[in-house]
């Protein structure tokens, strides 16, 4: 167990937001996790801002809006992560190892992203750049066109699992109805999911619109202190593990369908915490396509390779299943601004810890699992949280 700890947090709604610009965004989180955790801008020994950008604005040098905001910062150290769609994980490790380094108390660290003021054409390009672009850079449908060419492979050996992926869409759906701050709050049934037409039109590969992740606005904080000072605090969530590891960025250099550092990461998370699926009370899961979510089952440890579809024929993962994963919705329904999704992700899972996640609750959740990934399993976070108080 390591010695950082959560200790407070913020969540604003995602989807398409008034907010103007990443700096709005920030603030309002901050604002929030500071009441939060019942601290002021003079605690924070250091901040760690994650947006992933790449073109969304053309404001860049991200870390340091957050003192644009609130000029109390103006003189707290700040630092900008990118880890494609795991910006804002790497932006939390970042805070946790300055923490356990002795270097400081009390960190903040905020994720964010505008994405809803670009066109989708181009927010396609921009996140085909967490792509291997020498080599993928032409293909068709941006980042849904590289998960449209990796759900056409699964298929291709292990069969057209189409109504899975439908269930998995669903499942996640009608999750996101409890959820506050989710950007889409509306069961629509696995038939809806399932069913190529003018509203759920085919987008890359065998992927439909109910398959992919939203373009979404948003921003979410968390609030880390050293275990000393988590004891005095209201809230304490402490790590059991946190892991990450990386696979080749080129599709053409690995077997995508392995997933293999995200299989990886998972096993290392499990051996340091000593624990296994089975423990788990919950886990929310990097689903920024239903396909991508099928396959994390299978290097989690749920279901052997190629047998993914079982899970969620089974119903293991659905709110009432053995082991739940997405009570939030997942990024299919809460929404995915690049640089807020890791950060995000531990929200949900802390607020299930410390029983606040209202009517997204899953009863008695002793311990969480999260799993955020960059790009197609490029770069791979797993946590393990507990409830420490």
């Amino acid at each position: 167990m390591t010695q950082a700890q959560i200790v407070g947090w913020a969540h604003s709604p995602f989807g398409k937001r008034p907010e103007p610009d990443t700096q709005t965004l920030m603030q309002g989180v901050t604002e929030d996790a500071l009441t939060h955790a019942g601290l002021s801008p003079e605690d924070i020994d250091a901040l760690f801002v994650g947006v992933y950008n790449n073109g969304f604005s053309p404001q860049d040098f991200q870390a340091a809006l957050v003192a644009m905001g609130d000029e109390r910062f103006a003189h707290t150290p700040a630092t900008r992560y990118e880890n494609a769609c795991a910006t804002g994980s790497a932006a939390l490790h970042g805070a946790l190892d300055f923490i356990e380094s002795g270097r400081g108390r009390i960190a903040l660290v905020v994720g964010a992203e505008k994405m809803s003021a670009t066109s989708t054409p181009e927010v396609g390009d921009i996140l085909l750049s967490a792509s291997y672009y020498r080599e993928e850079a032409d293909i068709q449908g941006g980042f849904a066109g590289l998960f449209g060419r990796i759900a056409e492979q699964y298929f291709q050996r292990y069969g057209d699992h189409s109504r899975e992926l439908a269930m998995i869409a669903a499942k996640n759906h009608a999750n996101g109805v409890a959820n506050p701050w989710a950007q889409m709050r509306k069961d629509i049934g696995v038939d809806f999911c399932a069913t190529i037409s003018e509203r759920n039109p085919i987008v890359a590969g065998p992927l439909r619109r109910t398959d992919c992740s939203l373009i979404s606005d948003g921003a979410a904080a968390l609030i880390v202190a050293d275990a000393e000072t988590a004891a005095q605090m209201k809230r304490a969530i402490g790590f059991r593990a946190r892991t990450q590891a990386n696979d080749l960025m080129a599709l053409s250099r690995r077997d995508v369908l392995e997933f293999r550092g995200a299989s990886l990461a998972w096993r290392k998370a499990l051996e340091v915490s000593g624990l296994t699926l089975d423990d788990l009370s919950l886990v929310e899961t990097h689903d920024c396509f239903t396909i991508a979510e099928m396959l994390e089952y299978e290097a989690m440890g749920l279901a052997a390779p190629g047998e993914g579809y079982r899970v969620i024929r089974e119903g293991i993962t659905h709110k009432d299943g053995r082991l739940p994963v997405n009570p939030s919705g997942g990024l299919k329904s809460k929404g995915h601004p690049i640089g807020a999704t890791g950060v995000s992700m531990h929200v949900m899972a802390a607020m299930q810890l410390m029983g606040e996640a209202g009517d997204m609750q899953i009863p008695e959740a002793r311990l969480a699992g999260v799993f955020n990934m960059g790009g197609a399993a490029v770069t791979n976070y797993v946590s393990i949280l507990e409830r420490m108080k």
